[in-house]
């Protein structure tokens, strides 16, 4: 139906349009009546993207791109976008910067690392390093995979930007991986510059769109001094933090 409502589904970090929560969101939206579409960031759909490029969690203009061409593929459905981790991250930064312009009706960001440093930290403390490990592991993989791929098809020049990055294998920290990796892929000057274009957390009061925003003070990513204050969101966002639900 034309004017069903749609809802943009955003998946977090090595995430896909497989991943659990998105399935389950989707399977109630469908119950509802409402269509759906989940993103797979690039590279994530399970075969490399093109480019040495990689997705990250500043990649709003990916985002940007996606809704103009839903807006212009179901002019008379109203959009909505929901975003987890990562894509919470993504959406946010995207609300921030087109502010009365996004083209959505609303949104939910969920377990938003609103400051890519502060989560950059966190994750490297305590049991939280079990996940640090992990998601190394799956994104030198991505890499990796983006490599092969490459070197398959002949594409010597792109498989020469990504050996410029060097001996990856023993990345074992976020700000190493992205200082390393996805920085430079990216544009960034450093890490550091990455860290601070990309982080919602500076975007916040320039949202004009109604937001939801649901996280957990539990979260092993996301450490409380990262949470926004009132004063720092924008009057149509709703903030909800409950004490336990980890991350997403």
């Amino acid at each position: 139906q034309p004017q069903a409502p749609l809802v943009l589904v955003l998946h977090g970090l090595t995430g896909s349009s497989d991943s659990p929560y998105v399935k389950g969101l989707q399977q109630t939206l469908q119950a509802r009546g409402w269509a759906s579409v989940a993103v797979n960031w690039r590279g994530c759909s399970g075969e490399p993207n093109l480019l040495p490029r990689s997705y990250h969690s500043g990649a709003s203009e990916d985002l940007a791109e996606i809704i103009g061409h839903l807006r212009a593929q179901r002019p008379l459905a109203p959009l909505y976008a929901v975003g987890y981790s990562l894509g919470g991250n993504v959406l946010l930064k995207y609300l921030g910067e087109s502010g009365v312009a996004s083209q959505l009706e609303a949104a939910v960001a969920v377990s938003v690392p609103f400051r890519l440093d502060h989560c950059a930290d966190r994750i490297g403390q305590g049991f939280s390093k079990v996940y640090q490990a992990h998601f190394m592991r799956e994104m030198l993989a991505y890499v990796q995979l983006k490599q092969r791929h490459f070197h398959a098809q002949g594409q010597h020049d792109r498989l020469a930007e990504l050996d410029r990055l060097g001996q990856l294998s023993n990345l074992r920290t976020f700000w190493e991986f992205d200082g390393k990796v996805t920085a430079p892929l990216n544009g960034f000057r450093d890490v550091h510059d990455y860290y601070r274009r990309s982080s919602s957390h500076f975007f916040l009061g320039q949202n004009r769109t109604p937001t939801l925003i649901i996280q957990s003070s539990d979260d092993p990513f996301v450490s409380s001094h990262s949470l926004p204050t009132a004063r720092e969101l924008a009057p149509q966002t709703r903030f909800e933090l409950h004490r336990r639900g980890g991350h997403v």
